[in-house]
């Protein structure tokens, strides 16, 4: 792009005050939560309510060459929505519709609608939807599909891909598709519905999706366990993954115990060097031989205390301390938030890189974990007006991800690679999968304009 292009001509295809230009507004949009210091400034920002406002801003952005960035809720911590210099940005935060159809268990949703609104409006209809990560009230459906976000029930359940039936996709030229349906299965064509869910802005904006809703999920039991060790605790999630499957098994070190500990004064144990966190939802005695697996499991791996309850007040007081960790830990510093993830028989051996990289390095590194599907959220803890440390910090973060990939993972488990992570996607998926991914990229987006600088 050569010549700057006034956004005044968008403004007058769509509804007044739909474009906005104002510099104090723009600033706040600059930066999501990975807040990346190299964020740029929007040439405007534009915050459409229907599939045919993306449609103009997109055709717009198409004709003057314009790249667009689309943002959720700006959640994203891998720096999938920041801003570009010249950019458009487009928010999908007023995109709010939301039907749900009791006969075909759906619920059909437009992007900008929170995690927790999708769940809260399909319980008032006895439904669930099951996807829930630990941002769940705060973060958005199109930022979930975005990066097919998953949680902590997840284990059991699966991640959002497994929830997403349909999307309607505004594609780079304008043109809006829609993929799939209500339906349970569908078979026609190439699964293309799957292909944009994870696809981080990069193929086209989604507009609206169809989601599958199941049935009210089982009351559940919580087991909770304290351990010495975080080596202990994550053999002790192998013993568990290896009989059964729970409806959750989540995993903190002491950093984030003590962290959640000053933030809910809730009663942690303190001392403790790691905590387990699991549930089982199994109905009858299919849940008390679940309990009894997993109680045996944490004792059998060396666990100082172990706690059982059915009490669903008391579940979710656990659940919502690891819930907290993140919040709670960013308290003692500046943040670089991993995601890294590995086959669960290597969990162990991931725990331990880490804490090994934490000693070389000389960093505060707190790990947490949706412990039962092996992915892991190593935060890394530093003062950013201490050079040296921050330069010890940025090595410790590409030094996971190299131990992640060494054992056969990934360096993103549920955030997306955005801009933090996309120098490491060719180390773990190669060059012909990168070279593949560039083809699927120029053939939906011949000129590169949606979210630039995300992945590839």
């Amino acid at each position: 792009m050569t010549d700057v292009v006034s956004p005044e001509s968008l403004a007058a295809e769509l509804p007044q005050g739909m474009v906005v230009t104002d510099p104090d507004i723009l600033a706040a949009y600059r930066q999501d939560r990975a807040q990346d210091p190299d964020a740029g400034t929007p040439l405007a920002l534009v915050r459409p309510t229907t599939t045919a406002e993306v449609q103009v801003t997109v055709r717009w952005c198409a004709h003057h060459r314009i790249p667009l960035v689309t943002r959720g809720a700006g959640t994203s911590l891998s720096g999938g929505s920041t801003a570009v210099d010249g950019a458009i940005m487009l928010s999908t935060e007023k995109m709010r519709d939301l039907v749900v159809d009791t006969a075909t268990r759906t619920a059909v949703v437009q992007p900008g609608l929170f995690n927790a609104e999708v769940k809260a409006a399909a319980a008032t209809h006895d439904l669930w939807y099951p996807p829930d990560p630990s941002s769940f009230e705060i973060c958005s459906i199109g930022g979930n599909v975005a990066t097919n976000a998953g949680g902590l029930c997840c284990v059991k359940y699966g991640v959002t891909t497994d929830y997403v039936l349909g999307l309607e996709v505004v594609l780079a030229d304008g043109r809006a598709v829609r993929l799939g349906g209500k339906q349970l299965k569908d078979s026609a064509g190439l699964p293309l519905t799957k292909l944009f869910v994870g696809s981080e802005g990069l193929l086209g904006i989604v507009t609206e999706v169809t989601l599958r809703l199941l049935p009210p999920q089982a009351p559940a039991c919580t087991v909770v366990g304290s351990f010495a060790t975080v080596h202990e605790a994550s053999e002790a999630v192998l013993a568990i993954t290896a009989q059964i499957r729970p409806a959750m098994l989540e995993f903190m070190d002491s950093v984030s115990i003590n962290a959640v500990e000053d933030m809910l004064r809730m009663g942690l144990d303190r001392a403790a060097g790691a905590l387990l966190v699991a549930q089982s939802d199994a109905p009858g005695p299919a849940g008390t031989a679940e309990v009894e697996i997993i109680q045996r499991a944490f004792e059998q791996h060396g666990a100082t205390e172990v706690f059982a309850t059915d009490d669903a007040k008391e579940g979710e007081a656990f659940t919502a301390a690891r819930r907290a960790a993140i919040p709670a830990v960013e308290k003692l510093g500046s943040l670089l938030l991993e995601d890294v993830g590995v086959p669960l028989p290597q969990l162990p051996a991931l725990i331990d890189g880490v804490a090994g990289i934490a000693a070389a390095r000389e960093v505060m590194i707190s790990v947490i974990a949706h412990a039962g599907d092996g992915n892991t959220h190593p935060l890394i803890v530093f003062d950013p007006t201490d050079d040296d440390e921050a330069g010890r910090a940025q090595t410790a973060f590409g030094e996971i991800m190299d131990l992640a990939i060494s054992l056969g993972g990934t360096i993103t488990g549920e955030h997306g690679v955005g801009r933090l992570k996309k120098a490491w996607l060719p180390n773990q998926v190669g060059d012909d999968v990168m070279e593949l991914t560039a083809t699927i990229k120029k053939a939906l987006d011949p000129h590169g304009l949606l979210n630039p600088g995300v992945l590839l």
